[in-house]
């Protein structure tokens, strides 16, 4: 077994790694092989998460999940969104630690329909799963899978791998939450960070179209190119040809209305190779006579109001520099915010130092051009 200065040699390269990332996609790819070498794992999946809906969006990386068949993928996302079972994703986002391993959690893995219906039947002894968090936003999960008679306990996760793959989710989050900011060279590329992107895509909303049993029934062009524009997911296949799997998921949540979950909508957000972001609504639509039809799936340019929280929270703003933030946008002067908020004007001033601090800018119109005016330049 390494020695403890190993471990946080190998947990240093990890988070060393993650943060030379120049992308979402790359801080998977670039963390998932020292990762193995510090808790060895058979397969893994990592997806990235909509901080404010907890919903997956891109990317979607997966890593030796052989055997897996689209449907069985689809099944298993269906039942973490119906089925009550152990460490879903949105109880692990909640918890003091975002980290568990099935058989850490139950006496018998057999207990989970997870494990019954999905761990077991691809050869799988045990599972680790985590919720890559800063604070109470998740930016992503990653999830471990681990055969019979691998790693240092016969296949079974240890509460020291626990630890150690806990104490990686706020580094990881971070590295994740970073790339949500803006670039000097937006639409630079694959590699490229988030911004406003080139403007290259289509303009029109692309809609899709899913019958009762989630298969794909139609799709417009604008639809295809905006998929095009999305890029490949990494060990990823589905029966839908090029449609993502974080959008499947979103599309699942929305038909879960039909087994008594949810309201029939959901809604998350992506970002393009070019950085360009996107938002992605689902809604379950109802027949003429009131029962359930087809879900709908729109994807088209986010607009300012739907992706503020997310270059918001991309800075670390608290809750009162969020607020102030807001109404620096809507070129509320300092008075005006004091007076709006019940603060002193000094105390509005040592709070827009601290904000301009934190985006790296000098001027109120600087600030508002980076956190918002950068992602939405007119394409003309």
């Amino acid at each position: 077994m390494p020695s403890a200065a190993e471990l946080r040699r190998r947990r240093d390269e990890i988070v060393h790694r993650a943060g030379r990332a120049t992308s979402a996609a790359e801080i998977f790819a670039a963390v998932s092989s020292p990762l193995r070498a510090l808790v060895p794992f058979d397969a893994a999946a990592w997806l990235g998460t909509d901080p404010g809906t907890g919903l997956p969006t891109s990317p979607v990386r997966i890593d030796d999940l052989d055997g897996i068949s689209s449907s069985m993928c689809a099944t298993h996302w269906q039942r973490e969104l119906l089925v009550d079972d152990v460490n879903l994703f949105r109880h692990l986002a909640r918890s003091d630690t975002p980290a568990g391993a099935l058989r850490a959690t139950v006496d018998d893995p057999r207990q989970s329909p997870r494990y019954r219906r999905f761990v077991a039947p691809l050869g799988f002894h045990d599972e680790l799963r985590a919720v890559l968090r800063v604070g109470d936003a998740p930016w992503g999960t990653v999830t471990l899978w681990r055969r019979p008679g691998a790693g240092p306990d016969g296949g079974a996760f240890t509460s020291r791998e626990i630890r150690l793959v806990a104490d990686l989710t706020a580094p990881l989050g971070e590295a994740l939450r970073r790339q949500a900011r803006p670039t000097d060279c937006p639409g630079a590329g694959p590699g490229a960070g988030p911004g406003a992107g080139d403007g290259s895509g289509p303009d029109r909303p692309g809609l899709l179209l899913f019958d009762g049993d989630g298969a794909l029934t139609s799709m417009n062009d604008e639809a295809r190119a905006w998929l095009e524009e999305l890029g490949p997911e990494p060990g990823v296949t589905t029966d839908h040809g090029d449609v993502p799997l974080w959008l499947l998921v979103t599309m699942y949540r929305a038909a879960a209305v039909r087994h008594g979950e949810g309201d029939g909508t959901a809604r998350t957000r992506a970002r393009t190779r070019r950085g360009r972001w996107l938002v992605c609504h689902a809604s379950c639509l109802r027949r003429p006579d009131g029962g359930f039809g087809p879900v709908a799936v729109m994807i088209e340019p986010a607009q300012p109001a739907a992706i503020a929280p997310i270059v918001v929270e991309a800075y670390d703003l608290t809750e009162r520099e969020q607020q102030i933030v807001r109404l620096i946008a809507r070129g509320a002067s300092t008075a005006e915010i004091a007076g709006e908020l019940y603060l002193s004007p000094h105390t509005v001033r040592d709070h827009v130092k601290a904000i301009f601090a934190k985006a790296e800018v000098s001027s109120r119109g600087e600030l508002t051009a980076k956190l918002f005016a950068d992602f939405y330049s007119d394409r003309h």
